[in-house]
């Protein structure tokens, strides 16, 4: 009875700890496997989208779609690059310095708007924020008659038609002002994080404006470029709306030209899928990239200011 009694103790202060631990791992248990079931249901279309793209036109109907295919060809990726290189190439023309002159025209603001600060400040970045809430559709028509103005008047300087309205530039110019409110906000929430005393430090050592964002705060700005930059360079690559309202089949981007590959008799599947995948890999490279700094970047502020 003496033993028992002594072992009773210890053997209550362990239970109790081995019970946390199998409770713990029950716990990871099924979290992994609800991880394991949402990545298989996530993978599915992509699934069907890959097995399609290699499947020959008499394979790919929709009632075959879960097969694999009997006899696996390239031939569909082959004719979706001939007809989507053009697009491609024009989204690049489009996305790559459309992100980047998105990403310094926000973080200059976002600079200004946070450590620069001027009387009005807070308005002028309120109006900056109501860019976000004017959907598309509210300003598509004055937005058409402004670039066919632009396109007189640098036809009257230059001599060369359509270099807005009907082409690259005009679409550029479109994303660039209508990204410049999400950019300007999420550099200004990442910049109200700096310590405003290594601001006034540059200052004290002479430092002026300019000068103070190309020593200090640039530097340090990479995460919320990322964001940016991956938030701008998707958001242009995907878009189909300012697309086709404000480009010619010259100028079609990816996703204009996408909508395009379709058969007049019947829907040639392979060479969709084929087609919407070599679409997808430029932003899904983009992510790869600069993927690690955009949960950083997006949260950078969101408890300060």
């Amino acid at each position: 009875m003496t033993v028992t009694e002594t072992r009773s103790p210890s053997a209550q202060v362990r239970d109790p700890g081995g019970r946390a631990r199998r409770r713990a791992g029950w716990t990871r248990g099924v979290r992994l496997t609800l991880l394991i079931a949402f990545l298989v249901v996530f993978l599915i279309p992509v699934y069907v989208l890959l097995v399609t793209s290699f499947k020959p036109l008499t394979e790919a109907d929709p009632g075959r779609a879960w097969a694999l295919p009997e006899v696996w060809t390239l031939q569909p990726w082959r004719v979706a690059w001939e007809k989507l290189a053009p697009g491609i190439w024009n989204s690049v023309l489009l996305a790559v310095p459309g992100a980047l002159i998105s990403a310094v025209l926000g973080s200059m603001n976002g600079y200004v708007l946070s450590k620069w600060r001027f009387p009005g400040a807070d308005v002028l970045f309120t109006l900056f924020l109501f860019g976000m809430f004017i959907p598309y559709q509210g300003v598509m028509i004055p937005l058409v008659q402004l670039l066919v103005k632009f396109n007189e008047i640098t036809q009257d300087l230059t001599g060369v038609p359509g270099v807005f309205y009907g082409a690259i530039p005009g679409l550029l110019l479109t994303h660039v002002v209508y990204g410049i409110p999400i950019c300007t906000l999420i550099f200004r929430n990442y910049y109200v994080t700096i310590p405003d005393e290594l601001i006034e430090a540059s200052r004290v050592d002479g430092a002026g404006m300019l000068r103070t964002y190309w020593s200090v705060v640039l530097p340090v700005s990479g995460p919320a470029f990322a964001v940016v930059i991956i938030w701008q360079f998707t958001s242009m690559w995907n878009d189909f709306l300012f697309a086709v309202f404000l480009t010619g089949p010259q100028s079609w981007p990816t996703t204009v030209m996408l909508n395009n590959i379709a058969g007049a008799q019947t829907v040639p599947y392979s060479q969709q899928m084929a087609a919407a995948l070599l679409a997808s890999i430029p932003t899904m490279v983009i992510y790869v990239l600069l993927g690690r700094f955009f949960m950083r970047g997006l949260m950078a502020g969101a408890l300060k200011g």
